[in-house]
């Protein structure tokens, strides 16, 4: 159950990043490349339309509104987009991740709040 969710989270994220390139693509069709920014926004933001601390329905949202908008993304842009998005998503997956630099940028946000909170305090 948890490698079949697992592989099933990875396969989202792909079609993610596929329909993110699909919308920063010229060829795709402009009402096309709105929603397909839309969508790739949603997914990728860390802000729910439904917050996530709400039982059932916060998960909700994650599990249907995502998918059902990459879906239709995949079905309304060009082949040839679709076939160029695809061979770059899988080029941005293989990339090796860099933990150093995700401690340094939440280092970074850390600090920031930090500050900010201070200069209010005051």
């Amino acid at each position: 159950m948890t490698s079949t969710l697992r592989k099933w989270a990875r396969a989202l994220k792909q079609q993610t990043l596929v329909v993110y390139f699909a919308a920063r693509d010229p060829r795709t069709p402009w009402l096309v490349r709105l929603l397909a920014l839309f969508v790739a926004a949603y997914a990728l933001s860390p802000i729910d339309l439904i917050p996530d601390f709400i039982p059932v329905l916060g998960y909700l949202d994650d599990l249907i509104i995502v998918p059902l908008g990459v879906t239709l993304v995949l079905r309304l842009i060009p082949p040839e987009v679709k076939q160029s998005a695809r061979e770059k998503a899988a080029a941005a997956v293989d990339r090796p991740v860099s933990r150093a630099m995700a401690v340094a940028i939440v280092t970074i946000w850390l600090v920031m709040a930090a500050v900010i909170a201070l200069w209010i305090w005051r």
